[in-house]
């Protein structure tokens, strides 16, 4: 099997993109899919604050330098992920060639089943590399017409770039009347809604804990939501069988806590 390549990309910052790229990353490899993750965001890299992974001397910085190989920028993530991080200083942004992505591209789809590009927010001459090299782009919104209107131009930008948008990720999603629905976002960006990721206060903690939410709380409704969209991406059946596990063994434990019993 030939490597699927996505980047997740958004028009604008803060829609929660870098967090996406983490966790559907993780929850595809926790589905024993070979995946790879990478920051394309040689700029405001975030993607290895989020995995402990800052302090690494080998980046994706290095190796657009051509002062290190893509082999020595790939680390272990959790759940058999690999991870390829930008670095935090300015001085190797300043050094990365972002050109150079397109000739790492082949080594890093090596043995892989999945590779995630998560993208620089915005319309920028380092956004366009990801966006190329892509088989699809998920585009990551927030329900917002500025994000909206934001997102419209980055699938203008990839449809120009001879690719597709795959779909969207609705992200902090709530169920109020003022909120987009999911229909609408549909309608706005002419791309179908691939998942609904909810508020849910968990991701912040997570992050606080630099363990994706699919690991630390897998049975919260955003990691679920995470679950749901990596099935869909690896054309599997979700499973829902570890959150019945988890309600019979609440009822377990409130019987023998009534009744006692082991």
């Amino acid at each position: 099997m030939t490597a699927r390549v996505y980047t997740i990309a958004s028009g604008k910052g803060g829609t929660g993109k870098t967090t996406a790229t983490l966790n559907l990353g993780t929850a595809l490899a926790q589905l024993g899919k070979k995946t790879l993750i990478l920051d394309a965001d040689i700029g405001m890299a975030n993607l290895g604050l989020l995995l402990g992974l800052e302090k690494c001397k080998i980046t994706l910085h290095e190796v657009l330098s051509g002062s290190a190989k893509i082999n020595e920028a790939i680390y272990d993530g959790p759940a058999g992920l690999k991870v390829v991080p930008s670095g935090l200083s300015l001085k190797g942004f300043q050094n990365a060639n972002p050109e150079k992505l397109r000739e790492v591209m082949s080594s890093l789809i090596e043995g892989m089943d999945f590779v995630l590009i998560d993208a620089p927010a915005g319309i920028s001459k380092d956004g366009v590399i990801p966006l190329a090299v892509a088989d699809k782009v998920i585009l990551v919104v927030n329900p917002e017409l500025a994000s909206m209107a934001d997102a419209l131009k980055t699938k203008a930008l990839t449809e120009m770039l001879g690719r597709s948008v795959e779909g969207v990720i609705l992200n902090r999603a709530e169920l109020e009347k003022t909120e987009i629905s999911r229909n609408k976002v549909s309608e706005l960006l002419g791309s179908k809604v691939l998942e609904m990721i909810p508020e849910d206060a968990n991701v912040r903690r997570s992050a606080a804990f630099k363990v994706p939410i699919v690991i630390r709380a897998p049975k919260s409704p955003a990691a679920i939501a995470y679950f749901r969209l990596a099935a869909l991406i690896a054309g599997e059946k979700f499973q829902d069988n570890g959150l019945k596990e988890d309600r019979e063994g609440f009822v377990d434990r409130l019987a023998r806590s009534l009744f006692g019993g082991k």
